[in-house]
């Protein structure tokens, strides 16, 4: 591991968990043009910083518990902002909101009880459904609402996939482990490991 690499891409990283104050400080300020583009850098710095690690191979625990903050801010942000700025769109879609909601009550909570501490899988779901939700979330405030829906259900579906193979991981690994590929890899080394 090079270690500018390290501190570039943590420092990118970084930057996400800084600007998600400021993103909701524009929407305490009704600044929804400044904001929208705020979000849409940090979504891309979030994918930027992935592929550096990727990359430079400089995946490390602390690199992957600050990336899942910073991804987490991030998404309340612009949940939020939706919420302010895009209020009658998601009123229409309360029912798929509360279900997300409650699947990640539930994930993060068994993820305290078992590890005291959120999980960091990383998932090939969850970079699926991150990929879903950013797409989303930025383009929720530059698109007319008319033309949303079939991206806020794919966000949706993969976003409640994801929840549900990260709770079943949770039950499965005893201990905490970052950067877990999925359930089939999960199975396929429990498998190997009892051979």
């Amino acid at each position: 591991m090079h270690k500018n690499s390290y501190y570039i891409i943590n420092g990118i990283t970084f930057y996400r968990l800084l600007a998600a104050p400021v993103l909701l400080l524009l929407i305490l300020l009704r600044q929804p043009d400044v904001f929208k583009w705020l979000l849409a850098f940090s979504f891309f710095t979030d994918a930027i910083d992935g592929y550096l690690a990727r990359k430079y191979r400089t995946v490390s625990v602390m690199g992957a518990r600050l990336d899942s903050i910073a991804d987490d801010v991030t998404v309340v942000a612009a949940v939020i902002g939706l919420f302010v700025f895009r209020y009658d769109f998601i009123r229409q879609e309360y029912a798929s909101v509360i279900l997300l909601l409650a699947l990640w009550v539930v994930q993060i909570t068994l993820a305290l009880i078992r590890y005291r501490k959120p999980t960091s899988f990383h998932t090939y779901l969850a970079k699926i459904a991150a990929v879903c939700q950013g797409v989303f979330l930025v383009l929720a405030f530059f698109m007319p609402a008319s033309l949303l829906y079939p991206l806020f259900y794919l966000a949706v579906l993969m976003t409640a996939l994801d929840l549900l193979e990260e709770i079943v991981m949770v039950l499965l690994l005893p201990r905490w482990e970052a950067d877990v590929k999925g359930i089939y890899w999960l199975l396929k080394r429990k498998r190997k490991e009892e051979h």
